[in-house]
């Protein structure tokens, strides 16, 4: 029995460290590498002063999620890969409020809390398999499932559709 409980804990260990879950119940591991989002405001976890800052491993070792759509920006069919917003509000503890998202041209805009309650809007870091430069609207785009609902066929969600996405702050 002390030898089932001696390994459950060293199996715990090593959950506990994995890059990009929490190491503590407010704090996020430190990215390893080139940070691609900076999330401010009214969140609970951080890992770099207030914010919490996170590279593509980071990202990618959230749940993943994936949506095929056409856009209006791009031609044919197309699959896109990330983490839905609802879990990386989750990750970090954010309160409800409104998503300031920046992308790194400063081009802001607001996102209504309820796109990422509701499931609709994903944090794309791949399309069609293979990560996003910035010459292909990346390394983070803001996606929804346009071909699913004739709602997300019109301006108020395109211009939610932020790419080369950097920033994400809530704001109550």
């Amino acid at each position: 029995m002390k030898r089932l409980r001696n390994r459950i804990a060293v199996v715990l260990l090593m959950v506990a460290t994995l890059p990009g879950l929490s190491v503590a119940a407010d704090e996020i591991a430190t990215p390893q590498g080139s940070v691609l989002l900076r999330m401010s405001g009214d969140i609970a976890k951080t890992n770099v002063g207030n914010e919490a800052h996170f590279d593509r491993e980071m990202l990618a070792a959230l749940p993943e999620m994936s949506i095929t759509t056409t856009t209006i920006w791009t031609e044919d069919e197309q699959v896109f890969t990330g983490v839905a917003l609802s879990d990386l509000l989750m990750a970090v503890g954010a309160g409800e409020g409104v998503l300031t998202a920046t992308a790194l041209n400063d081009y802001a805009i607001e996102i209504p809390y309820e796109d990422a309650a509701e499931g609709y809007a994903l944090l794309a870091f791949e399309r069609n398999g293979k990560p996003m430069s910035v010459r292909e609207k990346g390394p983070l785009w803001i996606v929804y499932p346009y071909d699913s609902d004739a709602k997300f066929q019109s301006e108020v969600y395109y211009s939610r559709s932020i790419w080369q996405l950097d920033r994400l702050a809530v704001a109550r």
